[in-house]
């Protein structure tokens, strides 16, 4: 009777429908703070014009972010778990493409480097031309590094966030009373307790090799 927009609901409707009963309902069942990303959701789902990759990339991750937070709530028949699933392997799947992008183009900057180093020993050019390219060169290469690793850091962030939502929804099964006593590790944590683990098999397969 005090809804907004009645079922059944577009994605539109349904983000009206969180933006005018999110103070009065949604606010206190998660942190408020995330209405900017209802609102990010809403600028972009909602209108009719195609977007990057970059924004897919913020879409996927603000989607992430509201998922997880009313996980906290419920698993909801266990649909959520399903869908956070589903969201975080797209993420993967375009963490995969624009890294194989990103490998293009720097394939494309050693082929075009090496085009010119010919040229310039055959040519006998002086040395100035040289020294351009390269700086020409290192911009491009450092913001390919600093993009692959913000893929690889996605990547496993998406890995952690869904074996902590499957964690919650077996200890909720389980035992009710453990998901809020139980303090949760944080993602640095795992990151630093990975990072032992591909140390503990790089001994392995180093002691395999010997």
């Amino acid at each position: 009777q005090i809804l907004y927009l009645k079922p059944p609901w577009t994605l539109a409707n349904l983000l009206k429908c969180y933006k005018k009963h999110w103070m009065a309902v949604f606010g206190y069942v998660v942190p408020r703070s995330l209405l900017s990303t209802i609102e990010c959701l809403s600028k972009h789902l909602c209108a009719d014009k195609p977007f990057d990759s970059s924004t897919v990339r913020i879409l996927l991750q603000e989607s992430k972010k509201l998922l997880h937070a009313f996980s906290t709530r419920s698993d909801y028949n266990g649909v959520l778990p399903q869908a956070y699933a589903e969201v975080t392997k797209l993420c993967e799947t375009l963490g995969e493409v624009r890294a194989a992008l990103v490998e293009q183009d720097l394939s494309e900057d050693i082929m075009v480097l090496s085009e010119n180093a010919a040229c310039e020993k055959m040519e006998a050019t002086t040395p100035n031309l040289q020294s351009t390219e390269e700086k020409e060169l290192h911009p491009s290469f450092h913001v390919a590094q600093e993009n692959r690793h913000q893929e690889i850091w996605s990547v496993l962030e998406g890995v952690w966030n869904t074996m902590n939502l499957y964690s919650i929804e077996l200890f909720q099964k389980l035992d009710p009373s453990a998901v809020t006593m139980a303090a949760k590790a944080s993602f640095e944590e795992a990151f630093l307790g990975l990072q032992k683990l591909l140390a503990a098999v790089k001994d392995i397969h180093e002691g395999i090799g010997r």
